[in-house]
């Protein structure tokens, strides 16, 4: 049977190799680190999350929840490692990521299936391959891909955001809770009274940025906007966006704050907080000049500050179908953000869906088709053709892809929760077959 190459060993690579291989069928899995890294990359594990560590909402209510569940239901590698190196986060999940990056290494260099090759890939190999070399493509081989997608070079750009030691963290001006009291108090809060968020607001809205070639605010992602750009926007439009104080009262007063800045555990051990939602590209000792306007953060230490890079994806309605194949050359299937998908478990998603579809052909079995009633299904059919071609824009999961019900259901949750239901029926059917 033959060999699948897969090029990438980001999550949506890695996930990809890990379906194949799980069905029998033999990987290369190429990967460019550690002889060669982007700027967004610094570990050289495998899976690394660049920009947060949170996989979001684990509630089925949520469309992001569901995908993970169907992932898990489905042996998702991605998920599974996620899953054994949770860290507290409330109703997301969010993960140690060194600890889970390790996991997923592991994982993929000890299948036998797998054979691991490094070095960066300049030119799209032959055979089989799914090329999962993510919004960060190297130039050499995004000329490649370029060349079989003509009008490929889409773009947008995304951020991250610094991450604090905890120690660091002055707790006279802080406390801990989640949201609304739920479940344990997973955040570090860190009040700003009225006065405090104006002079806080102003000093963002002028600080200096760091020189990103050919940025501009509207070319970001609106998921993962830079909390400066999202400052200028309006002076209270952080205060409703990751600066909302509602539902964190502060315990000393029994009042709510005018704004709230909350920060979320990033290691196992508990010594490591990114601060949620300042995603940020302004220059690192502004980043430390503004930041510290916030009390609880007067003295922070920053073991990584926020930094902005350059994503490039592909016009996925014109180019690819529904199993993520290019359209004018079916051998070669993408996966990953580069597709337009947007987040983590999106990635994952996608590389699973890839990775069974393509073992499936090779096996000479009919396609598994996910359908629109799925998590996993109602995004590939998006990108693959639901989304409008020629103003395309990646995109998370959500609810809306997926079929409707065909029947009312007065609860928004509660009509979630039923879709949620459906799809999980569904993914169950799915595995009973043996997809």
């Amino acid at each position: 049977m033959s060999a699948v190459t897969v090029v990438g060993a980001g999550l949506a690579g890695c996930e990809a190799a890990w379906q194949l291989a799980q069905r029998g069928i033999d990987v290369t899995l190429r990967e460019m680190k550690p002889e060669k890294k982007t700027p967004a990359h610094v570990s050289d594990d495998f899976g690394e999350l660049v920009c947060s560590n949170s996989l979001r909402s684990d509630e089925l209510s949520n469309a992001v929840g569901l995908l993970k569940a169907e992932l898990r239901r489905l042996d998702s590698l991605i998920m599974r490692c996620a899953d054994a190196h949770a860290v507290p986060a409330g109703g997301a999940l969010a993960v140690d990521r060194e600890a889970y990056a390790r996991a997923v290494t592991e994982a993929i260099r000890g299948h036998p299936r797998i054979t691991v090759v490094p070095g960066e890939v300049t030119a799209i190999p032959e055979g089989e391959v799914i090329i999962a070399s993510g919004p960060l493509t190297s130039e050499a081989l995004g000329r490649e891909i370029d060349g079989l997608c003509p009008g490929a070079e889409l773009h947008f750009y995304d951020a991250a955001a610094p991450i604090v030691t905890r120690e660091s963290v002055d707790f006279a001006s802080a406390w801990e809770a989640s949201r609304y009291g739920r479940g344990t108090p997973d955040y570090i809060n860190c009040p700003l009274d009225r006065e405090q968020y104006h002079a806080f607001w102003a000093a963002l809205c002028s600080a200096e940025e760091a020189e990103v070639h050919g940025f501009d605010d509207g070319g970001v992602f609106e998921g993962c906007m830079p909390v400066e750009v999202m400052a200028r926007r309006g002076e209270d439009t952080l205060r409703f966006g990751p600066m909302k104080p509602v539902g964190l009262p502060d315990p000393r007063t029994g009042a709510e704050p005018w704004a709230v800045v909350q920060l979320r555990r990033d290691n196992a051990e508990g010594t490591l907080y990114n601060i949620v939602g300042f995603q940020t590209h302004l220059r690192f000792p502004e980043q430390r000049r503004v930041f510290s306007m916030i009390p609880a953060l007067k003295n922070a230490e920053y073991v990584r500050y926020g930094k902005m890079h350059r994503n490039t994806y592909l016009d996925s309605p014109r180019l690819l179908d529904r199993y993520y194949r290019l359209r004018a050359a079916p051998r070669i299937r993408f996966a990953g953000q580069m597709t337009g998908v947007e987040g983590y478990v999106e990635s994952c998603a996608s590389g699973l869906l890839a990775g069974v579809e393509t073992a499936r052909a090779l096996r000479g079995l009919p396609p598994a088709d996910f359908p629109q009633e799925t998590a996993i299904g109602a995004l590939a059919l998006y990108i693959s053709g639901g989304a409008v071609s020629g103003n395309f824009q990646p995109m998370n999961v959500n609810f809306g892809i997926l079929a409707p019900l065909g029947r009312r259901v007065r609860s928004k949750r509660e009509k979630n929760l039923e879709i949620s239901r459906r799809a999980l029926e569904i993914i169950d059917r799915m595995k009973e077959a043996e997809v």
